[in-house]
């Protein structure tokens, strides 16, 4: 009932060995920094990448490597349908990833997917490993040991740290993420909030109908399964777990504890 299965589809999910050996759906969370460090970060590097600098030009993602955006024309259509194209002297770059003028990027220990898009504005810290057509908006800001499927977002004025999205998970608008997961196709609506600390000392428990879990983990905010919708302006208290297509409704704070699948918040 509490394991990742119970919330998420994890077959297209590239990254389910970080729920391997885990018997509670917030193992992941544990896991995700030693998962992250193991990884290849060594690609991510060009002359022009100045740690903590905003970026003077654009930067282009392909083939494993960064190159200048010199002699290339971008298209700035729809990244989430895998619509991003660049040209370079008229020769299309298939899959083509674009690191907009104005990023800020601190630590390189980053990995892009194919066909992301990074606006001007945004500031990220490593480790972060982005999936393909990810959209990160202008004014979003990573935090660290931040880890997207494909076809996500993080969208303006949204903070992200230690946080895992699915395919298609989507935190489009002033929000906030610590210690959290969000399933393939869970969307948050404008400002909803992820509260990740305790006012009183010890780790977090989790509320469930057979009593408190201790999670083990001092920081841990929400986790929501696939489809999950919350609406603007909600809140969720830490250890707050929402199982597949439930919503929680506009200016709304969910409890801490375990909510079934389907159910409706209010």
């Amino acid at each position: 009932m509490l394991e990742a299965a119970s919330f998420f589809d994890l077959t297209e999910f590239d990254h389910k060995k970080i729920f391997q050996g885990t018997d509670a759906v917030w193992g992941g969370l544990i896991n995700l920094k030693t998962y992250m460090n193991s990884q290849d970060y060594s690609a991510f590097k060009h002359e022009e990448l100045l740690d903590g600098v905003p970026l003077k030009n654009h930067l282009i993602y392909y083939n494993n490597c960064l190159h200048s955006s010199k002699g290339c024309a971008i298209s700035w259509d729809n990244v989430g349908k895998g619509k991003l194209s660049v040209l370079r002297d008229g020769q299309p770059l298939p899959g083509a990833s674009v690191i907009m003028a104005g990023v800020v990027i601190m630590g390189q220990k980053i990995q892009l997917g194919k066909g992301v898009m990074i606006e001007s504005g945004s500031l990220i810290k490593g480790p972060a490993i982005i999936g393909d057509h990810t959209e990160v908006r202008q004014g979003a800001y990573i935090r660290g040991y931040c880890l997207t499927g494909k076809r996500c977002v993080i969208g303006h004025a949204t903070e992200v740290k230690h946080s895992i999205f699915f395919n298609d998970a989507k935190a489009g608008h002033f929000a906030y993420l610590g210690d959290s997961i969000l399933g393939n196709d869970a969307n948050l609506g404008a400002g909803t909030k992820f509260a990740n600390l305790r006012f009183l000392p010890g780790n977090v428990q989790l509320r469930t109908d057979k009593g408190l879990i201790d999670t083990g983990l001092r920081k841990f905010g929400a986790i929501l399964g696939d489809r999950v919708q919350t609406g603007c302006n909600s809140v969720t208290n830490p250890g707050t777990l929402i199982g597949p297509d439930g919503i929680l409704m506009p200016n709304t704070t969910a409890d801490s504890g375990l909510h079934p699948s389907k159910k409706i918040i209010r």
